[in-house]
């Protein structure tokens, strides 16, 4: 686990993405005062591909519960599911998200979910652009953050999107 001064939290709205996944799930948290956002912290969990699926979404729940009583964010982000060619994969990916997305809840957070596209048009400025263009637009955007991997990467993202969504509903008066 990642983490940076607790200075970053104070006045902010702690936030937490998600990029969901059976063999890995990101998440990244972050705090947004205003305009700026300041890292908090990111990591992978990963569940044992060796594991009977119970298990392995039982770990991930667990691992995520920890993550939410650590860092106590308020609001979530979390990466819709997409549609693999391989249907099994896509029930896999759809089984933990759902524990995400049931982790989440339990802990009382506020809960959006997003398209792929929007995030990457939210941090990039483009809704196709790739992985590296992701991870290179959140290592700018989060110069402290020291990013965990890809897919800690794409839950920042995800928290940035998130935070960009709220501040403008927030503008507009929803």
């Amino acid at each position: 686990m990642l983490d940076c001064s607790p200075d970053a939290r104070e006045g902010g709205l702690i936030l937490i993405g998600i990029d969901p996944g059976l063999g890995t799930t990101g998440w990244g948290v972050i705090a947004a005062t205003g305009n700026r956002l300041t890292h908090i912290a990111n990591g992978q969990i990963s569940t044992d591909a060796k594991a009977p699926l119970p298990s392995r979404l039982a770990a991930l729940d667990a691992a995520l519960t920890d993550v939410l009583l650590v860092h106590a964010p308020v609001s979530a982000g979390v990466e819709e599911v997409f549609l693999n060619a391989n249907p099994q994969s896509t029930m896999k990916l759809g089984q933990a998200r759902g524990v995400a997305l049931l982790s989440l809840a339990r802990a009382g957070l506020e809960i959006e979910e997003y398209a792929a596209r929007l995030v990457k048009k939210a941090v990039v400025g483009v809704g196709n652009a790739d992985k590296a263009q992701v991870h290179a637009m959140v290592a700018r955007l989060l110069p402290t953050a020291a990013i965990a991997g890809s897919d800690a990467a794409d839950a920042l993202a995800i928290a940035i999107c998130h935070a960009h969504m709220l501040a403008s509903k927030r503008s507009l008066g929803g």
